[in-house]
Parts: C-alpha cells; structure tokens; sequence
C-alpha cells in the first residue's frame, strides 16, 4: 500500500529544517536547496509543499508564533496565581531554555529579513502582552492609578530589551536574573493575591488574551 503523507506535519519538518539552517547559515544561506537537503528532501519535493521561498518564510515565521501561542495557552488555562501566572507566560516570550533562544533567534532574522516589505508578519508580542494586560483589567487586578495603555508599551519595551540583551549579552545576564526583573516589574503594577479578593487573582483565562 502506498505511504499516506500528512502534508501540515510534512510542511512543519520543512519550516523546522528551515529554522536549522538559518541558525547555522543565516538567512542568505536558508535558500531552497538547503532547506530540502536538511529536511531529506528533493527542491522539487519542497516545492510541492511551498510554491516560492517566501511562502516557506512566512509559514516557517507563523510555526514559531504557534508554538509560543500554544504554550501560553496552556499556562493561561493553568490555576495559578496571578502574578506566577504572569511570569510564565511572559517567560515564554524570552530567550530563558534551549527551545526558546533557539526561536528568538529565528524570529530575529525573520524581523529583519521582513522589515520594510509588503507582507510582513505581526510578531504577536505586543499583542499577547495587551491580552495580558486587559486580563488583569478584568479581574481587577492592576494597582490603583495605573495607566493601562502606557503599561502595556512599558511592558512590551521591556519584553523585546530583556529579550535582546539576553541574546546579546547572555553572560551578563542570568536566567535568574531576568526573572528577577520580571517579578519586580509585576510586583510594580498587579495587586498582591489577598488585595485582588481571592479567586479573581487566580484566573488570567486564554479568552482574555
């Protein structure tokens, strides 16, 4: 009997070889005969998958923003705490394991490959961090006299800085050590659990973000 392909985890084997070749060779060497030698495939094979080179760059790019949408999703249905909760999810938004840097480094020359041209990807950054923070606004968990809008460019500068530092000068900078400036950030903006009225604190849902 013939082999039956899924395509969509075919597709996916393509964009994950893609992303190995852009960390080895960057993205002047992510060309198409590269990218099928990584993933064991013929360029005519690949480009039954991928009708151009572009086509391949934006699904390799979206690959990446799913795999970070999916895990925060999954810390968003989790019970925890607010503030915990907050730095799990922003976490996943820095460069803190090998899976992590390894998409933050991707997505760094994907940014700069795009920039500029029709077609571009949004990063999903800022979006994901006004999620954030409209959850705490819903559950009444911002402090007292905090400007949301201005919090949330604060936070998302803070976000893609701690982001590029620990890319850049990821000796100077510990894992431990951006946690550090996570939570006190957090601690500067959200209520204390007993303040929030209890059970409200515990629930920054995914149908908020």
């Amino acid at each position: 009997m013939p082999k039956i392909v899924d395509h969509e985890q075919r597709k996916e084997r393509i964009a994950e070889a893609c992303w190995r070749v852009i960390l080895k060779r960057g993205m002047k060497g992510a060309t198409v005969r590269n990218i099928a030698k990584e993933a064991g495939l013929s360029p005519g094979s690949l480009r039954h998958y991928f009708s151009s080179q572009g086509d391949l760059y934006l699904y390799a790019m979206n690959l990446v923003k799913e795999r970070v949408r999916k895990r925060m999703e999954k810390i968003a249905f989790s019970p925890l705490p607010a503030k915990e909760k907050m730095v799990r999810l922003l976490s996943e938004l820095l460069p803190l394991n090998t899976e992590t840097h390894a998409e933050m480094e991707v997505w760094l020359h994907f940014i700069f490959h795009f920039y500029g041209k029709e077609g571009a990807v949004d990063g999903g950054v800022r979006s994901a961090i006004q999620a954030i923070m409209d959850g705490l606004e819903t559950y009444r968990l911002l402090k007292e006299g905090i400007d949301k809008e201005l919090e949330t460019e604060r936070l998302y500068a803070l976000i893609d800085g701690l982001a590029l530092h620990k890319l850049l000068e990821g000796g100077r900078l510990s894992d431990q050590k951006l946690i550090e400036i996570l939570k006190s950030h957090i601690d500067s903006i959200v209520k204390d659990e007993r303040d929030a009225g209890g059970a409200g604190g515990e629930r920054i849902r995914e149908e908020d973000r």
